[in-house]
């Protein structure tokens, strides 16, 4: 693996991490992965950073809901030009294209399962070249981004026998 691998894989993981911990962890100089990191974020590979909250652990409510859309790609401009339509709304956290009987996935956020319904009805179904949608409310997240939301908790005291 080389050092942009080895960068991309930790900071993927751990975006806090710091470039000296993250130089020691690499083997590699500092400078370099400063260097390394300042090269992949101009070239756009490094997008963003992002802190991962478990919402339900407070008193803010959100809905998060999965919003499969059938669409008419545009002459030219196939998919690209309503999915920037779509992203482009404030609600919006995700976009996708998809293989199979839906071509795009749209993952949003709303105070509550009206305002979800709401943007479906009056922003997206209502685009020109939006055929169809399925929309399905997150529950509850178990797994998100590689980290685990809900851990059990494991009695970790020593069992003592007379």
């Amino acid at each position: 693996m080389n050092i942009r691998e080895e960068v991309l894989s930790i900071i993927e993981k751990n975006s806090r991490i710091d470039v000296h911990e993250l130089s020691v962890l690499i083997g590699a100089e500092e400078i370099v992965v400063a260097n390394e990191l300042k090269a992949l974020e101009e070239e756009g590979v490094i997008c963003g950073y992002h802190t991962m909250v478990d919402w339900s652990k407070t008193s803010i409510e959100k809905v998060n809901a999965l919003i499969e859309v059938k669409v008419t790609p545009q002459r030219g401009l196939g998919f690209d030009s309503i999915a920037e339509r779509i992203y482009k709304y404030p609600e919006v956290t995700s976009v996708y294209l998809m293989s199979g009987g839906f071509d795009l996935m749209v993952i949003l956020e709303g105070k509550s399962l009206q305002e979800v319904a709401s943007f479906v009805n009056n922003k997206l179904a209502s685009l020109e070249t939006v055929l169809s949608t399925a929309t399905h409310f997150i529950l509850k997240k178990y797994k998100d981004h590689g980290t685990i939301l809900t851990r059990k908790y494991e009695d970790t005291r020593e069992i003592i026998t007379p």
